[in-house]
């Protein structure tokens, strides 16, 4: 785990902190304020939010060559929103619905349906 508010910096000055993301780096130190090289990012939309994900954090995250996929996940439940980026380095947006959502790289395979359900 690391440090709450760890963010990604995408410019000189400009630092965006993710909900959540994957970094498939070494080991950083718990204390670690910055996560270099993520390959996921995925934010938590919200109505004061929302616009701010899909334009700013959006060319920023994919202005950093690591960052292979963006999501961005509506509390209420489906879609999420599926950024990824292409061989060609063109970015592909994709809305799932249901079924499952493959991130590769890094290999990571989720259930759309599994994100939304109800903690036991």
């Amino acid at each position: 785990m690391l440090a709450d508010g760890a963010g990604v910096r995408i410019a000189q000055y400009v630092l965006h902190e993710p909900d959540a993301l994957v970094y498939c780096g070494p080991k950083l130190p718990s204390d670690a304020i910055e996560v270099p090289n993520p390959v996921i990012l995925v934010e938590v939309a919200s109505p004061s939010t929302r616009k701010f994900d899909d334009t700013v954090k959006l060319a920023g995250y994919f202005g950093l060559p690591s960052v292979q996929h963006y999501l961005i996940v509506d509390p209420e439940g489906p879609p999420v929103i599926h950024h990824r980026r292409q061989s060609d380095a063109t970015i592909l947006t994709s809305i799932v619905h249901e079924g499952a959502l493959t991130l590769s790289p890094p290999g990571i395979e989720l259930e759309v349906a599994e994100m939304f359900a109800p903690e036991p």
